[in-house]
């Protein structure tokens, strides 16, 4: 029993003394990627309290040869230390957006253009260097809801992040 309570107390002590890296108060920049979701999108993140977590604002753009489109998206986030400059993060939000089919179709009124919601999970590992420069890499799987074929579905999202941090 003596060995379980020195072994806890321990772990809690270790665990109480990490020295976390703090996370920067305002980073700004070009999160980049798609899969089956955007080409670019701008990025913006706000710490939030005192325990490594953020707000990020994400607006995106998409055009290509089938449709174009602009999404808006707002993720809270949980980040923890790895070591050194590494973290690792996880979150959850939502978004909207609109979009413009530009496919023909036989019948002028089967049209999928319009406005769409999502919820969206997040999970990335970015770098924080000694600059003001970080780098991420994340995977956003996203579920857009809309009465239009072209948003209504998973849709996973695997993008490059690159931010300035003031």
């Amino acid at each position: 029993m003596k060995k379980v309570f020195l072994t806890l107390a321990l772990s809690m002590g270790a665990f109480l003394t990490m020295n976390a890296q703090e996370i920067s108060e305002n980073a700004i920049g070009l999160r980049l990627g798609g899969g089956d979701g955007f080409g670019a999108e701008v990025s913006y993140q706000r710490a939030i309290g005192n325990d490594n977590n953020r707000l990020e604002l994400d607006l995106g753009w998409r055009n290509d040869d089938n449709f174009d489109a602009v999404k808006l998206a707002g993720l809270y986030q949980w980040v923890w230390n790895i070591e050194g400059g590494f973290n690792w993060y996880a979150g959850a939000g939502a978004g909207l957006g609109t979009v413009d089919d530009k496919r023909d179709f036989r019948d002028d009124f089967d049209d999928n253009d319009g406005a769409f919601v999502f919820i969206a999970g997040n999970i990335g590992i970015e770098y924080n260097f000694d600059i003001p420069l970080l780098l991420s890499l994340d995977f956003r799987p996203e579920f857009g809801f809309s009465d239009y074929d072209v948003i209504d579905d998973f849709a996973p999202d695997i993008a490059v992040g690159v931010r300035y941090q003031f």
